[in-house]
């Protein structure tokens, strides 16, 4: 079994053939204008990375694992990307006006990454937490979710950790939230099954194991989702 956070690694073609993507509507609520310099901290594929070229006039990416870095250079060739970690961001201080961390925030809420972000962001810059949420009723079969609920282990996706934002030098965390939808096909949703870090990380056998008790428990698709793009943000002093 290897570190639930560097399973990704081993998942990287999977998260990026079903992980969603965002809205660009997610950065309209931004106090943010398109010649701001950002950074997209553990960024994986570029899920968000690719939204962020579309809007800003510089992006740089920040991800430790190969696997994923390597995908996100392939298709977000417009973005930066820089091997670190959000405790050692390798970049100089008060060197961007944003730092975003998109589904990723809850891998690295602690002081140690907090005082980071603050030492790269120029004062005024913002940080920005964004992540999806399926929206009720869920298209997939009962069964299906019900034996996803008996694998998860919830202390590996924990809280968004907005308490360690308010004891760095940062502002009220304001909040908003983007709908928006995804079709997945069959395949594709089992691939996202595959991808979730509390499966990815489990020995070979058992994972292969899992994967077949779902594709026998998914119905045929395709499956419509309707998603909810949560934004948060402060302002750093």
């Amino acid at each position: 079994m290897i570190e639930p956070s560097r399973s990704f690694d081993r998942a990287a073609i999977e998260y990026e053939r079903a992980r969603p993507g965002y809205p660009a509507g997610v950065l309209d609520v931004l106090p943010l204008g398109p010649q701001a310099e950002v950074l997209d901290l553990g960024a994986g594929t570029g899920k968000l990375t690719r939204v962020l070229v579309g809007r800003y006039d510089r992006v740089l990416a920040v991800e430790p694992l190969d696997g994923m870095r390597g995908i996100l250079e392939a298709v977000v060739p417009a973005a930066e990307s820089l091997a670190g970690t959000a405790e050692s961001i390798p970049l100089a201080d008060a060197s961007v006006d944003a730092v975003f961390a998109a589904q990723a925030f809850h891998w690295f809420a602690n002081d140690q990454a907090i005082a980071e972000i603050a030492r790269v962001l120029r004062p005024g810059g913002i940080l920005c937490l964004i992540w999806n949420e399926s929206v009720d009723p869920s298209p997939l079969p009962e069964a299906y979710r019900a034996y996803l609920r008996r694998l998860h282990l919830p202390a590996s996706d924990g809280g968004v950790g907005f308490e360690v934002v308010t004891r760095g030098p940062f502002g009220q965390v304001h909040g908003a939230s983007v709908g928006h939808e995804q079709v997945q096909e069959r395949d594709v949703v089992l691939a996202f099954a595959q991808s979730v870090s509390w499966i990815a990380h489990r020995a070979g056998d058992e994972r292969e194991r899992i994967m077949r008790d779902l594709d026998g428990l998914l119905s045929p698709g395709p499956f419509t989702f309707s998603m909810r793009a949560g934004v948060n943000w402060a302002v750093r002093a």
